[in-house]
């Protein structure tokens, strides 16, 4: 989680240091995953959609990219999404958005999918973790 950290400060660093001003201010912010829909299996070199869901906290956020990081067949998966500074957000309390990624299955064996759920009381990162075995 220490990389989800650095990857947003990074961001966000890179965000504010603009040369030109082109009057938007933003700067980035990972949201955690409320539900995850996900295929049981894989097949050896088939594409799957997976579209996590999470809650949109005002109308000021919009979705950038996945924060993606791949280790051996482990995935870490967290929406990122641009923060706008203006004076006309309004807040919202159900929103629930969606964004969707293709997954290439390039290997054997289980991929293990590891989405950020935010952080405990102990500043701890939380996760939803599933395993999707591949298939023959």
């Amino acid at each position: 989680m220490k990389r989800v950290i650095m990857l947003c400060l990074t961001l966000t660093l890179f965000a504010s240091c603009s040369v030109d001003d082109d009057g938007i201010n933003y700067s980035f912010e990972i949201l955690p995953v409320e539900s995850v829909d996900i295929p049981s299996e894989f097949v050896l070199g088939e594409v799957y959609p997976i579209t996590i869901s999470y809650f949109r906290p005002s109308t000021c956020y919009a979705f950038n990219e996945f924060y993606y990081l791949k280790e051996l067949n482990e995935r870490t998966v967290a929406p990122i999404n641009y923060v706008f500074d203006r004076n006309d957000c309004e807040n919202l309390t159900d929103e629930l958005v969606e964004a969707t990624f293709n997954f290439i299955v390039t290997s054997n064996g289980s991929y293990i999918f590891k989405f950020w759920q935010g952080e405990d009381s102990n500043g701890e990162s939380l996760f939803l973790t599933i395993e999707v075995p591949v298939v023959e």
